[in-house]
């Protein structure tokens, strides 16, 4: 899958599917896109092929933790972002920013305690009041990825 920011100067493909995409309802991913939720999709960092420089935002979390957001330095748009977890191992990138976007749909609704009243969601996805147990969502090539590239693989 490949992607960009709306001027161009960054470029961007995933060279793998993504581990799992999160569609996150919280308020602080709300206020962050201006949206009803933020759509991302977890790769691999070392798997993101970037033509282009990034400019790297240190943000507040509500986890207190923080996050760098990764934006074009010409246009600002956020192409992607490392959260403490994982840090810079894994990349949360903009589903928003692909060049076709709605084929990576979200795997989970993540903290729906605070998603707008207003939006109704497709229960074939699963949906989850706050965060979740990985190892009951993620499909066992995803946890195979992950475990692999934590102990210093991808």
């Amino acid at each position: 899958m490949e992607g960009r920011c709306t001027c161009g100067a960054v470029r961007y493909r995933m060279a793998d599917r993504p581990l799992f995409t999160h569609a996150c309802h919280c308020t602080w991913c709300q206020r962050e896109t201006g949206s009803a939720f933020a759509l991302n999709a977890m790769i691999e960092t070392a798997l993101l092929r970037v033509d282009g420089a990034v400019e790297e935002m240190d943000m507040p979390s509500a986890s207190g933790r923080g996050q760098v957001i990764c934006r074009c330095p010409v246009c600002k748009v956020a192409l992607w972002s490392h959260y403490a977890g994982a840090g810079r191992k894994v990349a949360f990138v903009r589903v928003g920013t692909l060049e076709r976007p709605s084929a990576c749909p979200p795997d989970i609704h993540i903290f729906t305690s605070t998603r707008q009243d207003w939006l109704v969601l497709d229960r074939r996805v699963p949906v989850v009041p706050e965060y979740y147990d990985r190892k009951l969502y993620w499909p066992a090539w995803a946890l195979e990825r992950r475990a692999a590239m934590l102990a210093g693989g991808t």
